[in-house]
């Protein structure tokens, strides 16, 4: 949930922040667990973000997103050719084959988790075009994560995403990037899923960023609906989303939003 704007500084995290965001991904990683499980055939949309909810609450935490810019609902929700931010609605029935993107966010002792998800819903082959994206979707992803290391550039994980989405030709979306987070929701850098290797921020221990490709079938354009929210594909294409909490570290990444 994040559109391009300018960097501010950086903060580097303690290791008793990293446990802190850790506790909260792992909440996050939990509702997301659970909301997959729940992906049936004829189950509103609305019905999913209020069991997310409460999921959130009885963990003693509470919604990221709900109220964030005025957002009214618990998980962003987005159905086919919608990308991101699609707003859950009692009117809104998921059908067999849908590929549906769902996004979460959770506030724990202070800190934010963040993560993504995409589905096919409904039992299917797991041969066709929305199960390609979302392939291509989480392996970019992790191509991403794979970047993160101390001592390169946060350029070299862009570039790794859209050279594993370009190279299967799908297209990268450019208006909405990833971010930083901490005990904010959005914090510096943007990380967005295309660049330069060896190019931007350097990577040092104790950053924390929120890696969240986002990739189309056809052209990677996008208009926003009315709600002002959801943000859809302009040709109408299919669209994948998924997105980690990642801290770096001495060593290998450390997958916050990777459940436990």
């Amino acid at each position: 949930m994040k559109k391009k704007r300018a960097s501010r500084r950086i903060t580097l995290k303690a290791p008793w922040e990293i446990e802190k965001l850790l506790a909260a991904n792992q909440i996050v990683a939990g509702v997301l667990q659970m909301l997959r499980g729940n992906l049936l055939p004829g189950v509103t949309t609305y019905d999913l973000d209020r069991q997310a909810e409460e999921y959130i609450r009885n963990c003693s935490a509470e919604p990221a997103f709900k109220g964030y810019r005025g957002y009214p609902a618990t998980v962003c929700i987005s159905i086919n050719d919608e990308i991101v931010h699609g707003i859950p609605s009692p009117a809104r029935r998921i059908d067999v084959g849908d590929l549906v993107s769902m996004d979460v966010g959770v506030i724990y002792d202070g800190y934010v988790g963040d993560a993504a998800i995409s589905v096919v819903a409904g039992e299917h082959s797991g041969s066709g075009l929305a199960d390609e994206l979302i392939e291509c979707a989480r392996d970019a992803l992790f191509k991403g994560i794979e970047k993160v290391k101390k001592g390169k550039r946060l350029g070299d994980v862009s570039a790794a995403i859209q050279a594993r989405v370009e190279s299967s030709g799908f297209g990268v979306v450019k208006q909405f990037v990833g971010h930083g987070i901490g005990q904010n929701l959005h914090e510096p850098p943007e990380v967005p899923n295309y660049g330069t290797k060896g190019r931007g921020p350097k990577l040092k221990k104790g950053m924390v960023i929120a890696i969240e490709p986002m990739v189309t079938a056809g052209s990677p354009d996008v208009r926003v609906l009315s709600d002002g929210w959801t943000a859809v594909t302009a040709d109408g294409s299919l669209s994948a989303h998924y997105e980690h909490s990642v801290a770096v570290t001495d060593g290998k990444p450390l997958i916050l939003s990777l459940l436990r």
